[in-house]
């Protein structure tokens, strides 16, 4: 099973929030998840409460062969998490 690191857009409409989630490959954008890794609000000003991550869960699946999105791999990047 491929695992990727991706987000899932939960909220309302024109007030979007993304949650990160571990989600094997071929599941829908909104679909089954196998772990919840984080949140993205990209509408909060205060840049540091736009995202929370769980640092640990993250390493862990990126270390099982977890693949990250672009999208995932530069807010990765951005908070310090390296992506191999």
């Amino acid at each position: 099973m491929a695992v990727k690191l991706r987000f899932k857009r939960i909220g309302r409409r024109h007030r979007s929030v993304f949650r990160l989630s571990a989600m094997d490959a071929h599941c829908p954008r909104d679909g089954r998840v196998l772990e919840e890794l984080g949140t993205y609000d990209p509408t909060n000003k205060d840049t540091q409460a736009q995202i929370t991550l769980k640092e640990d869960r993250i390493k862990y699946w990126l270390s099982v062969g977890a693949v990250p999105t672009e999208t995932v791999a530069s807010i990765l990047k951005k908070n310090g998490i390296t992506t191999r």
